[in-house]
């Protein structure tokens, strides 16, 4: 089990985290196996049986584009860093980069700035456990994508990903040193509804959910992959107490992403027309969103997790649709609609509580 990617995809995303860490001074990237992972757990252990470092956190696929801006986000915070991924050519890749003069061996590295990468399977809880064991934290960012699909992502996919999930969510639990478990959910976890049901409020928020059967019915399965992973997390988190935030975010934009994430964004925008014409099609800048996810994990520190939503543009006009269509290569086919539209986006939430950290920020 693991994310499909083509080899043109997986070149690009390591080619981005070498550009990242150029980026980051005083930075030290260490790839260790796993049973270099597992000596050093068991080393910790014999000083501490529960050894945990306030500041290292898991970034699951570290090296996709929403992950990567994630670490960077992470480093800037002064946050130590593993990271894993699902396959030994990522490691061989990586571990070029960790020897090349560019990155290796920087006499500027301060205790914080490190990033571990790992391998480890989604489909194996017992690789998982021993990925976090020594973490704080969690963030689960991966999707799947199978290149087999119509759309990038088939029905098969989203039961994969909400099995994986599962597993991350139940390694979360088990691993005494993770506290928190930040997940990248969908807003399409929220907007899929039956809309001749008159009872659905207008408003579109944190508490809204999809409709498992009519994503089904519609062959949503991005949608569906999202929600059931979503859904299985909360019952896990409530199950085994374990502190919990989702993160539903609109269409991910940003340099380079389309190109380097066409199966996502077309299985994203699959239903494209109907979400356009409800109100619903909304994008998110991943810098945005990478803040946001930084910003959760740190009040999950004074309070308990929760369910945000986050984007940062409304596609509401056959204008912003065209330049959609142009930058992502999929045609929406929403130039001839012109109507009030019945539901309103919301992520209020996440804004107080982003406004809330940023005055504190700047009084401190």
């Amino acid at each position: 089990m693991g994310v499909v990617r083509t080899d043109e995809s997986r070149r690009a995303e390591i080619e981005e985290f070498r550009r990242m860490l150029l980026s980051c001074s005083g930075v030290v990237l260490k790839v260790r196996t796993e049973d270099e992972i597992n000596h050093r757990r068991i080393t910790a252990g014999n000083r501490n049986e529960h050894a945990v470092d306030q500041k290292l956190v898991c970034v699951t696929s570290g090296v996709s584009f929403l992950g990567i801006a994630i670490v960077k986000q992470l480093l800037i915070r002064g946050y130590a860093i593993r990271i894993i991924v699902d396959n030994e050519e990522d490691i061989v890749r990586l571990r070029e980069i960790e020897n090349s003069e560019e990155i290796g061996g920087s006499s500027r590295t301060t205790s914080n700035n490190l990033i571990g990468v790992v391998v480890a399977k989604f489909n194996e809880r017992r690789s998982l456990i021993e990925a976090f064991d020594g973490c704080c934290a969690v963030f689960h960012t991966t999707a799947f994508v199978d290149p087999s699909g119509l759309s990038g992502y088939s029905k098969c996919m989203a039961e994969i990903e909400a099995r994986a999930a599962e597993n991350v969510a139940e390694a979360c639990a088990a691993t005494p040193s993770v506290r928190n478990y930040v997940l990248t959910s969908s807003l399409l976890a929220c907007i899929w509804r039956d809309s001749s049901n008159g009872s659905l409020s207008p408003v579109v928020d944190h508490n809204s959910w999809s409709d498992e059967s009519f994503c089904s019915s519609k062959k949503l399965w991005y949608a569906l992959g999202k929600l059931k992973s979503e859904r299985v997390s909360w019952r896990i988190a409530e199950e085994k107490g374990l502190k919990l935030t989702t993160i539903c975010s609109g269409l991910i934009t940003g340099p380079r992403y389309f190109c380097t994430n066409p199966s996502s964004t077309i299985a994203y925008l699959k239903g494209g027309q109907d979400m356009y014409e409800h109100g619903l099609l909304a994008t998110v800048d991943v810098n945005k969103l990478a803040n946001a996810h930084v910003k959760v994990l740190e009040e999950m520190n004074k309070t308990g997790g929760g369910r945000y939503v986050c984007f940062d543009n409304v596609v509401c006009s056959p204008d912003k649709v065209q330049r959609l269509e142009q930058e992502t290569g999929v045609h929406i086919n929403a130039s001839s609609f012109d109507a009030t539209f019945r539901y309103e986006l919301s992520n209020r939430k996440l804004d107080r509580l982003m406004s809330q950290m940023h005055r504190c920020a700047n009084v401190s």
